[in-house]
């Protein structure tokens, strides 16, 4: 064990969150718990658009096969891969090891591109992802694999590798890094950008300091520049760009891409360029003035369909020769980036207009579920405690509230007050709306894009606050879809379970039309009447969602409106009972 205590601490917590992961998902076993809760922090962080969980290991032509969990980018470009690497928490961690888990990541990668899904049973959730890395190989250029572990890695940095045939980047998340992503006081890992070890010299302009205590630069940014910045940092150099999860396919982005293809020479005149901010910069002199050396936590909050085009451009071979992009680099410290990133992407000229998921998290809709999360109480459990359910509107914001009350007394006050099984946040919120709305092929297309489709079809951004009837009757939903999930489980029907319920939750918001929440609110439970109804219902929607269309693979089904069709089209109804306590 690590000698470190604050590491110590950590390692401490860390298996304390996952035990209370699995507590919520009992089908989870202690690895993939872990990856799950560490996906949920570097998504946010950037480092992965999104994640599925999915844990195979097997031999195959005298190999070991094993991953923990894949991910294929929107562009059908990139795939992730996440590997684990266990032991004795804090304890250092020898290279071979590393290079065992990436030979058994490469022998997946061979496994799954040469169609080895046809030798897999189809109710295995391995299945799905094998056979969509299959079906996507020709259109990828590039993985990255994630390395998980608890131990103390001694590199940082791994050499490239090639995984069939394909250039491979290695990321390794030890304890420490883990430690920085997640912890409530640490900070995360810069992104430092040196331009000169990147064969580039950027002439610039310097502003006088503000009055508010920054600097602005200008300067012009080849396109391969930041061709090659996106292709090193992904979304974590977007990570507080309003559009890092849009895709080039509006027009204003085919426009872009027109334009790199047939006149490059004008896309300087043509385009609005990009507003980023950095914490700090290095500056330095060339022959015709300031020239930018060094950048500190570089992040593009306007612009980004910008370079995610130039990117995408860039790796289908059109060259970039001759392509420039206007930059306004804003430098601020650590107090004042959250306050004024959300004003200047507000500000800034964009090529878009700003639509509704560009400030999710600080909009009057989310401020608002969580001022009513504060002073919402429940009516009371058997032993007559009132609780509250929190809404986290920022990750982390649960811990950081717990450890401002002292310990003692007030601690264990706060903990039956607030209890963890009631703490949930945006993302299962947009789950729990869209399972209610009738919305399930929406739902399991993930986490992300579930919460993306949620927050610009319903325009958060410019909602008012919600009122107290709207978080109670999301609670209820919230209530819904854990009870539904728990009794389905119970019933091992097989995987899929999250599918399985939001078809569940769905099908019964439908056939009971308008469904009285607040009745589930008051109970803080399901009714006796749609306890008993959930296994009947789950056995008859399994039969639609298990059997995917020529034997198909089901997650994937799971994503398409014709299976919410066929689910829709059953012949089932809620008995009188449930009518009668379910209904308003």
């Amino acid at each position: 064990m690590t000698t470190d205590p604050a590491l110590a601490d950590f390692a401490t917590q860390l298996e304390e969150r996952v035990q209370e992961k699995i507590s919520d998902n009992p089908e989870l076993m202690f690895r993939d718990a872990f990856v799950d809760l560490v996906s949920e922090y570097l998504i946010e962080d950037g480092a992965l658009d999104d994640l599925t969980v999915c844990h195979l290991r097997m031999t195959w032509q005298s190999r070991t096969v094993e991953v923990a969990g894949y991910d294929i980018t929107d562009a059908d470009s990139i795939l992730h891969l996440v590997v684990t690497i266990d032991g004795i928490p804090g304890e250092g961690l020898k290279r071979d090891r590393i290079d065992r888990a990436l030979r058994q990541a490469s022998a997946f990668v061979d496994f799954s591109r040469n169609g080895n899904h046809e030798t897999m049973a189809r109710s295995n959730p391995a299945y799905d992802m094998v056979q969509k890395i299959h079906a996507k190989w020709s259109s990828l250029h590039q993985i990255r694999v994630i390395v998980l572990t608890d131990g103390v890695a001694t590199i940082r940095r791994m050499k490239d590798w090639e995984f069939g045939g394909l250039p491979t980047g290695v990321h390794i998340w030890d304890l420490p890094r883990l430690r920085k992503l997640m912890g409530t006081h640490v900070a995360q890992d810069d992104i430092v950008i040196e331009f000169d070890e990147m064969g580039y010299e950027l002439g610039c302009f310097e502003s006088p300091p503000q009055s508010d205590g920054y600097r602005c630069l200008m300067t012009v940014l080849p396109g391969e520049l930041l061709a090659e910045l996106y292709e090193e940092h992904h979304s974590r150099l977007l990570q507080r760009n309003v559009r890092a999860f849009l895709q080039a396919r509006g027009k204003v982005n085919k426009g872009i891409a027109e334009t790199i293809r047939d006149t490059p020479g004008r896309f300087l005149a043509y385009n609005n360029g990009v507003s980023a901010t950095a914490r700090s910069a290095e500056l330095g002199k060339g022959a015709d003035g300031a020239v930018l050396r060094q950048l500190t936590e570089l992040q593009i909050v306007n612009g980004g369909q910008t370079t995610a085009s130039l990117h995408h451009a860039w790796r289908r071979g059109i060259p970039l020769k001759g392509v420039y992009v206007p930059a306004k680099i804003t430098l601020l410290d650590n107090e004042r980036l959250d306050g004024m990133i959300p004003e200047i992407s507000k500000y800034a000229n964009s090529q878009n207009a700003v639509t509704a998921s560009d400030f999710e998290g600080n909009s009057a809709f989310h401020v608002g579920l969580e001022r009513h999360s504060r002073i919402s109480w429940t009516s009371g459990g058997s032993d007559g405690t009132q609780t509250r359910w929190y809404y986290e509107r920022v990750r982390g914001q649960y811990d950081v509230d717990r450890a401002r009350v002292p310990a003692g007394v007030k601690r264990r006050q706060f903990d039956a007050e607030n209890p963890k099984s009631q703490k949930f946040g945006k993302l299962e919120a947009a789950r729990y709306q869209y399972a209610a709305d009738m919305k399930p092929d929406v739902v399991c297309l993930g986490a992300q894009k579930n919460f993306i489709r949620w927050t610009e079809d319903f325009h958060l951004d410019k909602c008012e606050a919600p009122g107290s009837d709207y978080f109670r009757n999301l609670v209820a939903k919230a209530i819904t879809f854990a009870q539904v999930r728990k009794i389905i489980m119970g019933l091992k029907l097989g995987a899929y379970p999250g599918q399985l319920t939001a078809y569940v939750v769905s099908l019964l918001a439908d056939r009971l039309v308008t469904v009285d929440w607040n009745s589930i609110w008051r109970l803080q439970r399901l009714p006796p009447e749609l306890e008993v109804e959930v296994p009947q219902l789950a056995r008859v929607v399994s039969g639609v969602v298990f059997a995917a269309p020529g034997a198909g693979n089901i997650g994937e089904w799971c994503k398409k409106e014709e299976c919410w069709s066929r689910v829709r089209s059953l012949d089932w109804e809620p008995s009188a009972d449930l009518r009668r306590v379910m209904t308003r």
